[in-house]
């Protein structure tokens, strides 16, 4: 069966859409700040095999929880919802259908108790 990884081309088309998402992220100030102190080279890569992963892809995401990825941000919704929009912005960038960004979007939503609050 095709996974939603398939469909949107992979672990190279991930990696461009990240980068894409990651140019969004750093222009808004709601969420920029989280990122100032941030390895943005590795941040990418993470996120990308991370997204890939959720995606149905290969899982080679060895990183942290999202919990413990999260822990002492104190972020809330208006941060999740930030980050939930640009991604959804920058997969349209790459034509991806509304029913694989709803797709995308809905995973992300079963992570918010782990993202949020910590």
């Amino acid at each position: 069966m095709e996974t939603l990884y398939d469909r949107l081309g992979g672990q190279d088309a991930i990696s461009k859409v990240v980068d894409v998402f990651y140019e969004k992220v750093l222009a808004d100030e709601t969420v920029n700040k989280f990122f100032e102190e941030t390895d943005m080279e590795k941040q990418r890569r993470h996120q990308s095999l991370f997204i890939s992963w959720a995606l149905g892809g290969p899982n080679q995401y060895s990183g942290r929880s999202m919990e413990l990825a999260h822990k002492g941000m104190n972020l809330n919704d208006e941060h999740f919802g930030a980050i939930a929009n640009h991604l959804a912005a920058s997969l349209r960038e790459f034509n991806v259908s509304e029913e694989d960004i709803n797709q995308v979007l809905e995973k992300l939503t079963g992570m918010k108790n782990d993202i949020l609050y910590k």
